[in-house]
């Protein structure tokens, strides 16, 4: 069983780096990472990644807090400390919904927004220590690295064909 190395292509353009994942991708290697300084039109079908199912977890946060804001109220309104507030009766809680629609959109879209970062960091192992670790700090200005996961039998083939696809530079790993 052959080890893997890491090999590490910097380019200076992003059509150049597209065509260099295309490449890559159709002789059959696997791309385990692009760093880029701005975010590439394309890449990420490009590099074959599958769509994010964030949406959904948007929207179960969402309701969570929807459902979460309106338990509070019912609460606070009806059950612990019933009082009539601008002449709303309380003896039903359908009967105040109006008057909170800005409480139960804010709960809402704070749990929305919130359980989507977490799951974002959880998600991609974005913890302090863990975080995938930048190859070179030239892709934050003006940089692009594709990163190449290869058996140690196809590094020469693959350096060969990164270099004519048009990389400034070629690390191994």
């Amino acid at each position: 069983m052959s080890n893997k190395k890491i090999i590490n292509a910097l380019y200076g353009d992003d059509d150049i780096l597209m065509s260099a994942v295309k490449k890559t991708r159709a002789a059959g290697f696997k791309i385990k990472e692009v760093f880029t300084p701005f975010p590439v039109h394309g890449l990420d079908h490009a590099m074959g990644l599958e769509r994010t199912r964030i949406a959904i977890c948007a929207f179960l946060y969402g309701i969570t807090g929807t459902c979460l804001a309106t338990l509070m109220m019912w609460y606070m309104m009806i059950s612990d400390w019933p009082t009539e507030v601008g002449g709303k009766p309380n003896f039903a809680y359908f009967y105040n919904i109006p008057a909170f629609i800005p409480i139960t959109f804010e709960s809402t879209v704070f749990c929305a927004a919130h359980g989507m970062a977490l799951t974002y960091l959880l998600r991609c192992w974005i913890l302090p220590g863990v975080s995938p670790k930048n190859p070179d700090p030239r892709t934050t200005d003006d940089k692009f690295v594709m990163q190449l996961e290869v058996k140690e039998t196809d590094v020469d083939k693959v350096v060969a064909m990164v270099k004519e696809s048009g990389a400034e530079e070629v690390k191994v790993n």
